[in-house]
């Protein structure tokens, strides 16, 4: 799980569409984010992928997305779920994937070697999944231990994620995206390197990833990409890998693919299954998944194309010493000549050309307090070694893949001029596709903050083009600046900063504000603008939503502090005991009590119900309890009292009181004031029951008994619910 960034489309407590509020960002991609979000409503974790703005209107992007969606027609275990794509009021472009929590096997990679016989409840597991998918014509292509995870850490509960096979360039991953190619260098099929795919394609992929998991290191693919064609017309070292496993991936990983399995269904069978014939559309649990682009037309010649044709699944041999040496020409004459057209403009230069890299993406970031890291594409070792020796001498990290481009003639430079330019600032990041940049960054020091400006003003971007953002943090926020925005932005009822330091807001002090707003939106648009002026600061928002009944009489309500004056519930349909919770369902039998504290011995108290349905209800004074003086309340009592406004039924019957019921009619949020006052709130009786607008009305000052002073004024929310 990654750290959440200022940069990021999302944050921390941010809700999505009224439904999904963020939790965390899971990662980070070149064309998309991934976060972790709850569902306000179902409570269920799900995973957000988001396109990045930049992609939100591309065609190919959104087909991808699209493409994605399509994979909740699979319904299998091994699948992640995926859901529907949305789009945000602002046009981002989301699409809801079932959260699976759980280890992938890219960090058991990195733990070491796991076990042959986990390795073969994994492998039967996946099969499982991708004879799922494949029913649905749809190949991953992009199978890699970082697409598998353990729910649970459970190897018979592997789920396959992430068909997308739009993949950046993610440390380690070495992943092409283009027309021709997508999938990472080490665990991609051969065929796969002239832009051929099918099920064939998935099932070496499998069988590669089980052979990395099981030695505990990942394959040594190359280093360029002359090496990578010749290593993947060699057979894979499965040496002291155990039987069965050993005769499974063998099979599974046969350069040629015309001579390993033909389907999903043959692994299975191979392992000794049973093998499913529906498609796995079977009960599932919990899961996540993403589908891939039809294979695209074939650019080499259809007689070195592998046939497709299904053979019969044979008994899995150890392969003889011999069968090590051999070469398929034909499967590495389609190889070599897809990359010949993909990677290189001539095959007879004396140098290889470089591998062609769409979309060309370098990302470059230094978060606040950490060390600077460097991922994706460059066009030369000059200017890899120069961004090398840059990570290096601030203690950070480089991942640079060569790759050629739609690039500028000096992008190197000026991609190295950037990197100088912003290198003093507190963060930053550098974003780069092809030619467009994204500069973000942040400083508190005005004289280096003038300089940045400086330098990107007089054209340090050269060749590159796009937005800098780059922003002076205050050292202290004046509470002042927040309390403006809180103002503008108040409608339900004024907002308040809780307990606003006298000197201002430090670097890392916490922002607290409280109050009631009238919707999630109105809270989303609070929670963004104070991010905007908040810097790294936490912001905590501590409010209410209530609804249009409450919010008006809260615009009317008397300024007033709140006092030890206290508002309890019980249920009076359970033999009037407590519910400290506030929530009560269809059919219960609400009853308040109002607690006065012992020092509490003068004035008059007003309590009323403020409901769901644009009612009020006057508890206290009322045609039946018309004295509410807190001496007559007290009864001569002594100390801490409570009275009671609302009563059981079974009590209301005898005595005479205000007594409710829960329907279906007025679910949700309702509030019930207390008034303390030093007189009677109104100079003349109100009615037990009026609309909130007449009493907004009388609570303005010239209706209010002008010789009474509010002392206090307490609250709480009582909420109905459906069972």
């Amino acid at each position: 799980m990654a750290d959440s960034r200022p940069g990021d489309l999302f944050q921390p407590g941010d809700l999505v569409n009224n439904t999904y509020r963020i939790e965390a960002i899971l990662g980070r991609g070149g064309t998309s984010d991934v976060y972790k979000a709850r569902s306000e409503i179902s409570g269920r974790l799900m995973a957000l992928k988001v396109l990045k703005s930049e992609f939100s209107s591309n065609d190919d992007y959104l087909l991808l997305l699209t493409r994605e969606e399509a994979m909740r027609e699979i319904r299998h275990d091994a699948v992640v779920r995926y859901a529907d794509n949305n789009r945000t009021p602002d046009g981002h472009v989301y699409l809801l994937i079932d959260y699976v929590e759980g280890p992938g096997l890219d960090k058991k990679l990195k733990e070491g070697p796991i076990p042959a016989e986990d390795l073969l409840v994994i492998c039967r597991r996946v099969a499982e999944g991708l004879q799922a998918a494949h029913a649905h014509n749809i190949c991953h292509r992009d199978l890699s231990p970082d697409n598998i995870i353990l729910r649970d850490g459970d190897p018979a509960q592997a789920v396959i994620i992430d068909f997308g096979i739009a993949k950046d360039t993610n440390p380690g991953a070495e992943t092409i995206v283009g027309n021709e190619f997508a999938g990472k260098y080490a665990y991609a099929a051969p065929e796969q390197l002239a832009g051929n795919t099918d099920e064939r394609t998935d099932i070496y992929s499998l069988g590669a990833l089980l052979l990395a998991n099981f030695r505990g290191q990942s394959p040594d693919i190359g280093k360029n990409p002359m090496e990578v064609v010749q290593k993947k017309a060699e057979r894979l070292d499965t040496e002291g890998v155990p039987e069965p496993l050993k005769s499974l991936l063998d099979k599974m990983t046969d350069p040629d693919p015309d001579k390993r399995f033909q389907s999903a269904s043959e692994v299975l069978a191979a392992l000794g299954g049973v093998v499913p014939d529906d498609g796995g559309d079977g009960e599932l649990s919990e899961a996540t998944v993403i589908a891939p682009p039809p294979a695209t037309a074939e650019k080499t010649n259809p007689k070195n194309t592998p046939s497709k044709t299904p053979k019969p699944a044979r008994k899995a041999e150890t392969p003889k010493s011999t069968q090590k040496l051999l070469v398929p020409i034909g499967a590495a004459a389609v190889v070599i000549a897809g990359l010949a057209a993909a990677f290189m403009s001539g095959v007879f230069t004396t140098q290889p050309q470089l591998p062609i890299a769409d979309p060309y993406r370098l990302s470059i970031a230094k978060p606040k307090d950490a060390t600077p890291r460097a991922v994706g594409f460059v066009p030369s070792e000059t200017v890899a070694n120069e961004l090398r020796e840059h990570m290096t001498r601030q203690e950070g990290t480089s991942d640079l893949t060569l790759a050629a481009g739609e690039i500028g003639e000096t992008w190197g430079d000026d991609v190295i001029a950037v990197l100088e330019t912003v290198d003093e600032l507190d963060a930053w990041r550098v974003s780069l596709s092809g030619n467009r940049v994204e500069v973000e960054g942040t400083t508190t020091r005005k004289p280096l903050y003038d300089a940045v400006q400086a330098a990107f003003d007089a054209g340090v971007l050269g060749v590159l083009d796009g937005d800098v953002n780059v922003t002076l943090e205050e050292l202290i926020l004046a509470p002042q600046r927040l309390e403006s925005i809180l103002a503008s932005l108040s409608d339900c009822g004024p907002l308040f900063l809780t307990n606003p330091p006298a000197a201002g807001y430090g670097p890392e002090a916490t922002i607290e504000v409280r109050g009631t707003l009238s919707s999630e939106e109105s809270r989303a648009n609070l929670s963004n603008s104070l991010a905007a002026i908040s810097g790294d600061r936490p912001v905590r928002i501590d409010t209410n939503i209530l609804n249009p009944t409450l919010c008006l009489i809260e615009s009317v309500m008397p300024k007033a502090p709140s006092s030890a004056i206290d508002i309890a519930f019980f249920q009076g349909d359970q033999d009037n005991a407590p519910n400290p919770s506030g929530v009560f369902v269809v059919g219960e039998n609400p009853v308040i009590d109002v607690e006065i504290p012992g020092d509490t011995v003068d004035g008059y108290l007003s309590v009323s119900v403020l409901d769901v349905s644009g009612n009020v209800f006057h508890l206290l004074p009322n045609i039946n309890r018309p004295d509410n003086s807190v001496q007559a309340l007290r009864d001569g009592q002594t100390g801490a009292i409570s009275v009671r406004v609302a009563y059981s039924i079974a009590e209301a019957q005898t005595n005479g009181g205000l007594a409710f019921r829960v329907d279906d009619s007025t679910l949700g949020k309702t509030k019930i004031l207390a008034i303390h006052s030093s007189e009677p709130l109104f100079s003349e009786m109100r009615p037990t029951s009026e609309s909130a607008l007449s009493y907004s009305e009388a609570l303005l000052e010239e209706d209010r008994n002008a010789a009474s002073r509010i002392y206090s004024l307490d609250s709480r929310i009582l909420e109905t619910m459906a069972r």
